[in-house]
């Protein structure tokens, strides 16, 4: 897997919801001298909660080049959870984009405040609880979610985005996760890593790995190594209902060493969909493929 984006996407700037300030894609992003992050966060007394799962990250060039994975961000909007200090924040804001961040650490708000100073009119700030925030009146339809997130509510903050109502209010997502759990977003059938996740995140999206981070590039370090997964919606495929593919998942996957014809023998029209579909009910959770997946919930949902 490759360590460089794969390219910039080219959607088209997102038209201003007329409950949010209007957009001003045609100025150039503005570029504020700012003070060192690690001066920033030495000033502010901001030692890393392991509580919150912070580590902060303070390479304003591996920022940078987060930031520009999901494309060229001037005039976009961008939703970013659990900012910390601002350090993808300045990056994004560097790019020209219009953010909104939910913090939760009240510590890190006089940082942001600071930084939102910086850049008139291009950062809003609420304090609160991302699990608890419903982004898409914020920020519109169309915005890019970039985020550096804790690893204690990653997973579930990703669960909730890909299993919203679809097509979603988000244009990408660009998440830093620990490098297990990336590995088993993007995960193909029959690896080691793929499972419900995988299927869940791919089955109406493309998934890679954007990017690999050492461990050493946070401050403090975790124990582990990381990846930013960059995540684009694609059209849901017709005929499926996702109550069903997931209890279908859950079944197969949650005995994944047993055969199919075991693992779902308790979801009612599921063996005889394999029959219907050729697939060899002897196979175990992790050789179906996400399309065929797809097709057995399909033949469910009807």
């Amino acid at each position: 897997m490759s360590d460089v984006p794969d390219g910039p996407e080219t959607d088209t700037p997102v038209p201003p919801s007329p409950h949010l300030p209007p957009l001003q894609p045609s100025l150039p992003p503005l570029r504020p001298s700012l003070p060192p992050l690690r001066d920033v966060i030495a000033r502010h007394g901001l030692a890393a909660s392991k509580a919150l799962g912070q580590n902060f990250l303070l390479d304003e060039q591996l920022l940078a080049r987060i930031a520009a994975i999901p494309g060229p961000l001037e005039g976009k909007r961008v939703f970013e959870v659990g900012p910390g200090p601002g350090g993808l924040t300045r990056a994004a804001l560097r790019a020209g984009a219009y953010v909104t961040a939910v913090e939760r650490d009240a510590r890190c708000l006089p940082a942001l405040e600071e930084l939102g100073a910086a850049f008139p009119g291009r950062l809003t700030v609420i304090e609160g609880d991302a699990m608890e925030v419903d982004a898409c009146p914020l920020v519109g339809d169309g915005a890019h979610i970039l985020a550096n997130l804790p690893y204690n509510v990653g997973t579930a903050l990703l669960v909730g985005w890909l299993s919203a109502s679809w097509k979603p209010w988000w244009a990408s997502l660009t998440l830093m996760f620990q490098q297990e759990v990336a590995q088993r977003i993007v995960a193909p059938a029959g690896s080691d890593h793929y499972g419900r996740l995988a299927v869940l995140a791919q089955w109406r999206s493309t998934a890679h790995i954007a990017m690999k981070v050492h461990r050493s590039a946070f401050t403090p370090a975790p124990k582990v190594m990381s990846a930013v997964v960059h995540i684009v919606p694609k059209e849901e495929p017709e005929g499926v209902k996702l109550p069903v593919l997931e209890r279908i998942t859950a079944a197969a996957f949650g005995q994944r060493r047993k055969m199919l014809r075991q693992s779902l023998k308790g979801v009612p029209g599921a063996l005889e969909a394999l029959a219907a579909l050729g697939i060899d009910p002897q196979r175990r959770a992790e050789t179906v493929s996400v399309v065929d997946y797809v097709a057995i919930a399909r033949i469910l949902s009807a």
